[in-house]
């Protein structure tokens, strides 16, 4: 009897500590990230429409066509074009290589200007700049297309960064250039150095000007990130990377102030000016284009004709990725929502947990 007592009593003490285990131990698995369809548009022969909606139409660039579209998913302007185009979601222009006084136009079709300049437009946002025969210059104009102030030089310029007060250019002697929009004065000339190849091959400075990134050098890339120190730039952390690739890369600065992605090999590097840590994560392939939502960056990379969507949490950490076939893509993040352009076909998703 006292043998069956004993025995009841250690199942009891053992169900007893289980529990108590359970509820102070166990953590929840945490939920993966759902991508949720809204709507799908196919633009082959896409039904033209005018938005109702009071917001910045979103521009598309799918192959040899261009066009604007809304977040209810009407294509409200479609284009094709024989040779090259620029396209931004204030203006887009179609031009040849033998460009001359280029005519730009609104979302909406509406001529915008005309660019005065010899050249190949370039549109960053509302932004309008020229580069310039020759590969070495490039002409900032206004909103009308007229000319404003240009930059004339004999190195190759292979990095470019546009923001709404500054614009900066990295060459292919290692130097960094930074331009004031209004005036075109050359605010500053830093050189990052450290390599014995020094070409500036990505490149990205803040909103406010304080900051610029860069990935340099052959025989010890590296990125460095600096800070305006008066009239010149101070390195406030650099880090030598695995590999030598020759190829132009992506550097952002996050619109959080606090972070900025740099994508090498297929590698993304996150340094957290706030904490002053430096991440890496693993991708499947390189990064083309960066988009920013409320809470998660959104990063589309390709390799060969597989492209990759990557969702990076606040955190810092990857959230889930999916990947498709296609020719060519792009992606969008507005309000939260992606949109994901796939050949003939632009996609919006939702993303829940």
């Amino acid at each position: 009897m006292k043998t069956a007592k004993k025995i009841r009593l250690f199942i009891i003490i053992v169900i007893i500590f289980t529990l108590l285990y359970l509820f102070f131990a166990a953590k929840p698995l945490s939920k993966e990230y759902q991508f949720n369809p809204v709507w799908n548009i196919n633009t082959s022969y896409p039904v033209i429409k005018t938005s109702n909606l009071q917001e910045n139409p979103i521009h598309f660039h799918l192959g040899q066509t261009i066009g604007y579209f809304d977040s209810e998913g009407t294509v409200t302007h479609y284009k094709t074009f024989p040779s090259k185009v620029s396209i931004s979601d204030f203006y887009y222009a179609t031009y040849d290589t033998s460009a001359s006084n280029i005519p730009f136009y609104f979302p909406d079709g509406k001529q915008a200007g005309i660019i005065e300049a010899s050249g190949y437009p370039y549109f960053v946002d509302d932004l309008i700049y020229v580069m310039l025969p020759g590969g070495s210059s490039f002409a900032k104009c206004d909103e009308k297309g007229s000319v404003m102030w240009q930059y004339e030089g004999i190195i190759p310029i292979t990095a470019f960064s546009a923001k709404k007060d500054f614009t900066a250019v990295g060459l292919s002697d290692g130097t960094i250039k930074v331009f004031d929009n209004r005036t075109g004065e050359t605010q500053i000339t830093f050189a990052p150095g450290g390599s014995d190849y020094p070409v500036i091959l990505g490149l990205d400075i803040s909103e406010d000007g304080q900051y610029i990134a860069s990935i340099s050098g052959h025989n010890q890339q590296r990125f460095v990130l600096s800070h305006k120190e008066g009239a010149g730039q101070k390195i406030i952390y650099h880090t030598f990377l695995d590999t030598d690739s020759p190829y132009r890369t992506l550097i952002h600065f996050c619109d959080d102030k606090n972070r900025v992605f740099y994508n090498f090999e297929d590698n993304l590097g996150i340094y957290d000016l706030k904490n002053q840590t430096n991440t890496f994560i693993k991708l499947k392939s390189k990064v083309i284009s960066i988009e920013e939502s409320d809470y998660f960056i959104f990063l589309l990379g390709k390799n060969q004709q597989e492209y990759t969507v990557s969702l990076i949490e606040n955190t810092n950490t990857l959230g889930g990725s999916f990947s498709f076939d296609a020719e060519t893509a792009f992606i969008h993040s507005v309000d939260n929502n992606l949109y994901i352009g796939k050949d003939n076909t632009i996609s919006c998703l939702s993303i829940s947990k």
